[in-house]
């Protein structure tokens, strides 16, 4: 099979490739260009600062030392408009979004197309992700469809990332590393006499410049207060701050501990209380996309897990009932700290990625 491989520069994406190849599949390899140079950008950034070109030129590096054909694909003006702008928005509208949600069904996981446009011919596509595929039971609702699965690793699993892809994205889509350790992956590297690959940290933030940059705005000082108004101190800019954040929010002398429970944009404040005051119930998410199963009808009720963030597992126990609309509620007896609007709620079975959408509110 001729596979396609979105390569970053990195040890997840060079190792897929690597592995795909040493299993017998003809590959190649295509590099988002993402950086423009309109923002000063950080000192590392995961996908979308200055040191892009540094990583581009790794993925070449690699390519060329395998035999492997690659490509790099100038996907710039896109990032801007479909990734860039829609979180420069939420943001200053007090939200939290979280641009690789974005990113992947509309960039990472529209490569195939761009490729295939540039003349580039492949039987499927592939990517570093830490998450896995399977298709749909015989006999069951699932059957024709494909399902999205956690990754193996629970701290590295990157499901919660990729619940807004399509069918079509998903069926055409291996995860060579979903049922592989990050250990295993480096090690994989550096067996492979690929030593300065596979030492490479991380990725952490999408970027690490100043976020006035990203945003466009200057700072816009204003007050942080208690739940009953009282100013507890000076926030230089709200949109620089998210909710459940505690330490860097500036306030300090308290006696206890304080976290971000609300950013009202509209007022320019940011709210801050106890620890206990963080925790949330319910919440309401819109514009939903269910990855793995048909979209349910309104009304609908599914006993499930959630996760309203990256990190951590699924949290259980949870009943949400399908919206008009395209919006479910979800209720979470236990409670959740930092429930913060703009990010993203996921639903799972188990394993299984069932969709998520906005978090418009919660309470």
């Amino acid at each position: 099979m001729k596979i396609l491989v979105g390569m970053s520069g990195g040890v997840d994406s060079t190792a897929a490739a690597l592995m795909l190849r040493e299993s017998g599949h003809e590959v190649l390899g295509a590099t988002m260009m993402l950086w423009d140079g309109r923002y000063k950008g950080g000192p590392r950034d995961a996908c979308f600062g200055p040191g892009e070109k540094e990583d581009a030129a790794a993925a070449e590096a690699f390519c060329a030392r395998f035999g492997i054909p690659h490509v790099r694909l100038d996907r710039s003006a896109l990032y801007e408009s479909a990734v860039i702008s829609p979180w420069r928005a939420a943001t200053l509208g007090g939200r939290t979004p979280n641009p690789c949600v974005l990113c992947n069904p509309l960039l990472k996981f529209t490569i195939p197309a761009a490729a295939r446009a540039a003349g580039v011919e492949f039987d499927a596509f592939a990517t570093g992700h830490y998450a896995r595929t399977e298709p749909g039971a015989p006999g069951t609702a699932g059957e024709g469809r494909a399902t999205l699965l956690r990754g193996a690793e629970s701290a590295r699993d990157q499901s919660y990332f990729l619940h807004r892809l399509s069918q079509e994205q998903l069926k055409g889509t291996v995860f060579p590393l979903g049922g592989m350790r990050k250990a295993e992956v480096r090690a994989f590297a550096k067996e492979h006499g690929l030593a300065d690959v596979a030492a490479k940290p991380d990725s952490q933030d999408f970027y690490s410049g100043d976020k006035n940059e990203l945003v466009g705005e200057e700072d816009r000082p204003g007050d942080i207060v208690d739940a009953a108004g009282r100013v507890l101190g000076r926030h230089s800019g709200f949109w620089k701050v998210t909710v459940g954040q505690r330490k860097g929010v500036g306030v300090s002398g308290t006696g206890e501990p304080l976290y971000v429970i609300e950013i009202d944009a509209i007022h320019n404040r940011v709210v801050v209380g106890p620890k206990p005051a963080t925790v949330r119930h319910r919440l309401t998410a819109e514009n939903a996309n269910w990855v793995s199963i048909a979209p349910p009808e309104p009304g609908t009720e599914i006993a499930c897990s959630i996760k309203v963030r990256s990190v951590g597992d699924p949290v259980p126990g949870v009943l949400a009932k399908v919206l008009p609309g395209g919006a479910f509620e979800a209720e979470f007896p236990s409670g959740i700290a930092g429930v913060a609007p703009g990010q993203s709620a996921v639903l799972y079975d188990g394993d299984a990625v069932l969709g998520g959408g906005f978090i418009r509110k919660a309470e």
